[in-house]
Order: C-alpha cells, then structure tokens, then sequence
C-alpha cells in the first residue's frame, strides 16, 4: 500500500503529464492546419502515421512525467531558496540539455519507424543532421519551450498555494460550500517573541523559514494538510478519517517534535537554539468553501478552529506541549504507546460548557 508522502507525490506528478499530452495533442492540430495538412509539412517532418503518432504522443506525455519527477522530487529542493528569476534560469538550462538529449534519441527512433529500416540507417541520420538546422527543429524547439513554460508555471503556482487547494480551485470542489469533519491541530513555536528578539527581525525569519521546512515532512508523513501559517503559529488539518487511521493525528505532532530534535546541533551552531512547539487538538464540523472578492481562497469556518485554539492556549498553564480535548481522545484508539493523563474539565474562554482536556506523557 502506498504511503500517504507517495500518494502526494504522484497526485502532484500527473498533472505534468496531462499538461504534455494536451499541449502536444494541440501544438499538433495547430500545425497541421497551419501546413494545410500532413502533405504539405517540411521535408524534416516525420510522415505520421498511427503508429509514429502513438509513438510520439506517448515521447511527449513521458516527458511531462520526466519534468514533474525531477521537479517534484528533486529541483524544488535543490532551488528551494533561490528567487523566482533564479528558479526559472536555472530550471531552464537543465530543461535545455535534458531536452536536446531526449530529441537527439527519439527522433531517429521514429524516422526509422517511418522509413522502415535500422536505426542505424544513413538515410536516418542524414535526415536527423538536416532537422537540426529546420524551420521544424526550430518549431519543435518553440513547442517544447511553451509545454516547458506552462509545467514551471504550473509547479511554481502550486508550491506557493499549495497542490491540494490548486486542485480544488481547478475542480471546483468547494465552489459550493460543504459540511464536512475535520481534526485540527494548532502548534505554536514556544517563547517565539524572546527568540525574536533575541535574534532580530532577518535572522528570526530564517529560523522560522528552516522550522516550517523541517516539520513539513512530518506533516505529509501523516496525511495533513497545511490550513494556514500564521506567524509562528501552524494550522494543520486532517479529514476525520485520514487523522484517525493509525492514530496519524497524534503520530505527527511527535513526528514533528522528532524531526526537530535530530537537526539540534544545527539549529544550536546557526541560531544559538532549538525552536520548540505546543499543541492543541480537537475536531469537529466545519463548512468548507471558496470566499474572496480580491483574493480567492479556501477557508474552515465553525466553532471547532476557536475552540482548538483556546485548548492550544492552555498549554502553557499546565506546563505541557500536548493538549486534546475529550471529543477527540474518544475518537483515537491509543494503545500502550501512549500514556495519557486526564487534566479535567476546563472553561474555554467564551464557551458555555467545560471541556475534559488529556495530554499524553
């Protein structure tokens, strides 16, 4: 069974993929009527048939899914905290190359298929040397600059906006508000106005940059979702099902916490600390759409995001770094694991009814 981290990568490789297939399948038809049919195309283009067709089609969308590999695994983390103009330059260059080696091996591929003969046929590789310097190899090369453009363009939008909610934004998910259960988890960095002041502006805001990167890998681990980063503060979200399966909730806050402790000796030799975190937890309903004149975005509402705010602000009266309230507790099935300590019922600030809270220890 694939682990939720695979799930996501693969969920954000496709679309590479579907871009390269449409965007080939179009550049395609825009030719051809452009040539006045597939006898009146250059003496460097391929004579299509279905075959060389599929062929083709099937070069092209591998290699939207070669770009999404590379970008979703490999090149954003490699760029990761280079400016935008860098990304883009850099990205390009390596696209270049790459390109220049997958068309110098398909495309004597599929003169061969057209003539019928060996790949290592003279006609093939006489044909290949007159492509190079074509009015074709030029209108290729502009195909694959636009197919390239959209993929950055693509993957640039959805690391910043984040995929899940690209994809929302694309289907229309949430165009029409929706009643659904969710877990909350609100995390708050400890004594985040002393460090900042401790550090300064610049040097708090790459602590903070490095904090959110190394908790994010717990967070994907475990099936969450990034709601909202507000300061120092992290909303993460689960489906109630995916939070409850294997106890992901409560597995990812000490994910987290352990991510943390193994770059210790970094964040001590960079910052002169290690940045800690508390957390409350609680689910509920919530309704879940799209609302924004200016700005679109997809926002929770419900009683469920103040109350688990509230449970978060409590931590630091009772001295822990876990606090979960009665409703959710019940919804978990904690084994030996966890040992969990009931600390009462308590008032939330601005709610009628007290609410039993747990901490694990």
């Amino acid at each position: 069974m694939l682990s939720p981290k695979a799930k996501r990568n693969i969920s954000r490789i496709i679309p590479f993929g579907l871009i390269w297939f449409v965007s080939g399948f179009v550049f395609f038809i825009i030719e051809t009527a452009a040539t006045g049919g597939l006898d009146q195309r250059s003496s460097t283009a391929i004579e299509i048939d279905y075959k060389i067709f599929i062929f083709g089609t099937l070069v092209n969308t591998m290699l939207g899914l070669f770009v999404g590999v590379v970008e979703v695994l490999y090149l954003n983390k490699v760029f990761a905290k280079k400016s935008l103009s860098k990304k883009i330059l850099y990205k390009t260059l390596f696209y270049v190359v790459i390109i220049f080696v997958i068309i110098v091996i398909a495309y004597p591929i599929a003169v061969s298929m057209e003539l019928n003969t060996n790949i290592l046929d003279k006609r093939v590789w006489s044909k290949f040397a007159t492509f190079l310097t074509s009015i074709t190899h030029l209108s290729n090369d502009l195909q694959l600059a636009v197919q390239l453009g959209i993929s950055l363009f693509y993957a640039e939008i959805s690391e910043n906006i984040g995929h899940g909610i690209l994809i929302n934004f694309f289907t229309g998910k949430y165009h029409t508000p929706k009643e659904e259960e969710r877990i909350f988890m609100f995390s708050d960095m400890k004594s985040s106005t002393t460090i900042a002041e401790k550090l300064g502006h610049l040097k708090y805001f790459e602590l903070l940059r490095e904090y959110y990167s190394d908790l994010s890998e717990a967070i994907i681990k475990h099936s969450g979702e990034v709601y909202q980063y507000i300061g120092d503060e992290i909303v993460v979200s689960w489906k109630y099902k995916d939070g409850i399966e294997n106890n992901n909730c409560l597995k990812c806050f000490f994910a987290m916490k352990e991510d943390l402790r193994k770059r210790e000796d970094w964040y001590h030799k960079n910052f002169g600390l290690l940045p800690g975190f508390k957390a409350g937890f609680h689910y509920g309903k919530v309704t879940t759409g799209e609302i924004g004149a200016l700005k679109k975005e997809i926002i929770f509402t419900g009683d469920v995001l103040n109350s688990t705010a509230r449970i978060q602000g409590l931590c630091n009266q009772y001295k822990v770094d876990l606090l979960i309230s009665d409703k959710l507790m019940k919804s978990l099935d904690l084994d030996s694991e966890f040992q969990i300590k009931s600390l009462g019922k308590n008032e939330l600030r601005g709610k009628m009814e007290n609410m039993e809270l747990y901490t694990i220890v």
